[in-house]
């Protein structure tokens, strides 16, 4: 029997695949058990042309392909050159247990690569056992940015039985390229971060207010909702959040490659956070993911250590908004059909923007409002209370004014961001501010007494549900963090309480 390794995706994470063969005495047949697909069991005859076209002679033997875990449903023409080396080299002594192997074979031998090598390689990519990878040539370029791991390229089946024999003459060594990006090392870890800013906060005047909390909001990951006057630049602080977000770390930047290519684009290898903005009238399986047969991913699973944006919020359907408030608390979310259970993690930051009615022209100085009170209370309350609870910053925007000037670049705000990450990861933490668990925020989030007296007061004032109070404290550590200072004091607090949102 011989052995080598391959790799099925379930939901967006790779599951190790056992690829064995037998050739023993029979009527001759090939077979393929362990729960493969069409797409697995159509190899056979894909297998079958490429090794005749290339003068191998079938034994008259019963062949049969195991693909174990034999309980996990397998998909993927990738298996095919797996298959197809196991069967040539049966006679031959190798040992093939330490290999990777992916590649979907043309009728001739050719060896192509397909759409799931990339999350495939990607996902697998931090597991002690993926050392050797025999990949399509044409897919060297693109994998060469996975740190840690050897990839071979091959163009046909002829060269890696040759490969395998000894004769490495056809093939190609691909070494893992350096990850070229600006970084710093904290302990044993390197983060990344970029330094380019094609669209900047310098094009947005005035709004200092909104763009304080931006940059809080970017320094711990807190959610952010901006309400306001149409044109008054909610949208534009929204998407230059992108390029002032923290740094990430090497296994943070593959897992963003890798929603890359679940998500049908090429993986860039950046630090640059995804930011994905679904519109108001997406449907709730867009959104959240899922299907009939099989769970897709969705708009929150690829926003995963980026941004969501809702522009509009009021006008996503009510059981998208509802729905929204478990993966904002948990960092995950659960889609479970007939023939699958998948669990996507959600860890991203949300930042919504939203008018103040119908109209929009509520707050306006300028312009009269054209609503009804019935309609602006109709238009707040598709907003639940329980879902803008999960909201750490709700900010109300200003009057764009004519004496308005621009203040603050991005690579001002990048440079706080970084300096309050750095102090974040330094103090032991293993998630930003915004993320931390609350048996986490006592230790990290301490109160001096004048901080705590003004915490006491506000929770019996303003009736503070317990939520409210731990995001209170985690804004206030954030603000803290960006004055340099250790303790939270009773400056930090008031100003972790002005983003509160009033309940009238």
């Amino acid at each position: 029997m011989k052995r080598l390794q391959c790799a099925t995706l379930e939901g967006i994470e790779a599951i190790p695949v056992s690829v064995e063969s037998t050739l023993t005495k029979g009527l001759p047949s090939f077979t393929i058990v362990g729960m493969a697909s069409t797409a697995i069991n159509e190899a056979r005859e894909r297998v079958k042309s490429a090794l005749l076209a290339n003068d191998f002679v079938f034994p008259p033997k019963r062949i049969t392909i195991n693909l174990s875990p034999s309980d996990v449903n397998k998909n993927g023409s990738h298996f095919d050159l797996g298959i197809a080396l196991l069967i040539a080299l049966d006679s031959v002594e190798v040992d093939l247990t330490a290999w990777y192997v992916f590649g979907e074979l043309g009728l001739d031998g050719s060896v192509k690569e397909n759409a799931l090598l990339y999350p495939l390689v990607l996902s697998l990519a931090n597991s002690a056992s993926m050392k050797k990878v025999l990949v399509p040539k044409e897919s060297l370029s693109k994998v060469k940015n996975i740190p840690n791991i050897e990839f071979i390229g091959i163009e046909h089946l002829n060269d890696a039985i040759a490969f395998f024999k000894g004769d490495d003459e056809k093939v190609i060594r691909q070494d893992s390229a350096a990850i070229e990006h600006a970084h710093y090392k904290i302990a044993e870890t390197t983060y990344y971060f970029q330094k380019q800013y094609p669209i900047d906060f310098l094009d947005i005047k005035g709004q200092e207010n909104a763009k304080r909390a931006a940059l809080i909001s970017a320094s711990g990951l807190h959610n952010i909702l901006l309400e306001g006057s149409p044109g008054c630049g909610k949208s534009m602080i929204a998407k230059r959040l992108q390029y002032i977000l923290p740094p990430v770390t090497a296994d943070e930047l593959l897992d963003i490659a890798k929603l890359d290519s679940l998500d049908g684009t090429e993986p860039h290898f950046s630090p640059l956070r995804p930011f994905r903005s679904p519109h108001h009238t997406s449907t709730p399986a867009s959104v959240f993911g899922g299907g009939s047969h099989k769970a897709q991913i969705g708009e929150i699973g690829l926003a995963h250590n980026g941004i969501l944006f809702f522009d509009e919020l009021p006008h996503f359907q009510k059981s998208v908004l509802e729905a929204l408030r478990e993966p904002l608390e948990d960092k995950k979310i659960r889609i479970s059909r007939v023939n699958t259970k998948v669990e996507y993690p959600t860890s991203f930051l949300f930042v919504a923007a939203m008018n103040p009615c119908p109209c929009g022209n509520l707050l306006s100085t300028t312009q009269e409002c054209r609503c009804s009170e019935r309609e602006v209370l109709r238009y707040k309350n598709r907003l639940s209370d329980p879902f803008l609870d999960r909201i750490d910053l709700y900010i109300q925007m200003q009057n764009i004014h004519p004496d308005d000037r621009a203040t603050f670049s991005s690579e001002r705000l990048h440079k706080q961001v970084l300096y309050a990450h750095k102090r974040q990861i330094e103090r032991g933490q293993k998630a930003l501010n915004g993320q931390l668990d609350d048996s986490k925020i006592d230790r990290y989030c301490r109160l001096d007494d004048s901080a705590q007296t003004i915490m006491d007061q506000a929770i019996s004032r303003y009736h503070l549900s317990f939520r409210s109070i731990k995001k209170v404290q985690k804004v206030a550590r954030t603000i803290a963090d960006l004055d340099d200072k250790e303790e939270i004091n009773s400056k930090h607090l008031l100003e972790a309480l002005s983003y509160r949102r009033r309940v009238d």
